[in-house]
């Protein structure tokens, strides 16, 4: 049904019948329906039908609808005291589609949308129940960006597997266009030991982050010195290994591939495997190569895919565990998050749905 024509209602009542009930009717939500079908009785079309009763035209084509196969009876539910009446399962999925298109959205919004389209209201406490068994999900949204693959997972799916490919001699960091000098893991370096599979990310937690709710009874503040830590964070969050958290003074190629080589002094003889982002000194041919003749190859996830890597938690949770405590120096808080970094990366808890995901097929093959 188009808003923008005449339909043909069908007359299930008289005129004298529908005036009738306009004048017994005391609830606006019927009496705005009534309303709607005496004015298709007398030639609007749906659009004008809708704008006199303040209704969307889609909301007018289902109320014609409803009228056209069922009548009054169809029309108008009651309406009356009590909870109100459920959705069928048509209705359940028009909401969907509708929620679908437009989310994601706030629960006043919901709120709107129900009343306005379905002249349905819900508790809010029964709200969400009802949004729970539809099959939507509040947490809160990440943004999403435009340089991301639609397919990030199986591109970091193929990465992986190629990180496992024990049938190819080229070295795993090499790509087209690169010297071919340099490709030689040191001589110093032992990699037969098994493989360390970990995180590499590079995170600035500051001494005033301000994540944590806490209790007070009067003013709630803190006073902290004003400390300021300059330096960037680099973590390497280790499955099978250790973990190592390192305070360069920059994140040029060169202060990266130091940290690089912490991963490999407190990981002596295995082979590393190490998943990072494609920040410009990580991806670059100096850090590759240096990285290679450390015996770790890197295992790039796809761009802008940030949430792939199982560090991003890590920084999270020492961010919220960090808020509350008052450090007087950029050395004491330095300390502050090795010490954090170090008990928050015992836990395989960060990484679990990346294990499932992405590492089951290999898992025997590390140490």
């Amino acid at each position: 049904m188009s808003g923008d024509r005449r339909i043909e209602i069908v007359r299930h009542l008289s005129e004298e019948d529908l005036d009738r009930l306009l004048s017994e009717a005391d609830d606006d939500k019927i009496v705005r329906r009534l309303t709607f079908v005496k004015n298709l009785y007398e030639g609007d079309i749906l659009e004008e039908a809708a704008n006199r009763v303040g209704k969307s035209q889609s909301t007018s084509s289902r109320w014609a609808r409803r009228w056209n196969e069922g009548g009054l009876g169809l029309l108008t539910p009651n309406f009356g005291a009590g909870r109100p009446p459920k959705l069928g399962e048509d209705e359940q999925e028009e909401l969907l589609e509708l929620l679908r298109e437009g989310q994601p959205w706030k629960s006043q919004e919901v709120q709107y949308l129900l009343n306005e389209e379905f002249d349905v209201e819900y508790h809010p406490v029964y709200l969400g129940k009802f949004l729970k068994k539809l099959g939507l999900s509040r947490a809160i949204p990440r943004t999403k960006r435009p340089s991301r693959p639609e397919n990030a997972e199986e591109i970091l799916e193929e990465h992986v597997g190629d990180a496992f490919d024990e049938d190819t001699d080229e070295p795993h960091n090499k790509q087209d266009g690169d010297d071919e000098e340099g490709w030689v893991v040191n001589d110093d370096i032992c990699t037969d030991g098994g493989t360390v599979l970990g995180f590499f990310d590079t995170s600035q937690p500051q001494p005033w982050d301000n994540s944590q709710r806490l209790y007070y009874v009067d003013d709630p503040h803190i006073t902290r010195p004003l400390v300021r830590h300059d330096e960037p964070t680099v973590g390497f969050y280790a499955l099978n290994g250790e973990s190592v958290v390192s305070f360069p003074e920059n994140q040029e190629k060169e202060q990266i591939c130091d940290c690089l080589e912490r991963v490999r002094e407190q990981n002596p003889g295995k082979r590393i495997l190490l998943v990072l982002d494609n920040f410009s000194s990580h991806i670059c041919p100096y850090t590759r190569r240096r990285a290679h003749q450390l015996g770790i190859d890197l295992v790039f996830l796809p761009v802008g895919s940030p949430d792939l890597n199982p560090i991003e938690p890590v920084w999270k949770s020492l961010r919220w565990e960090a808020s509350p405590l008052i450090v007087e120096s950029a050395e004491e808080f330095r300390a502050l998050v090795a010490d954090l970094f170090e008990s928050l990366t015992n836990r395989m808890s960060f990484a679990v749905s990346w294990i499932e995901n992405f590492l089951a097929p290999h898992i025997q093959k590390l140490s």
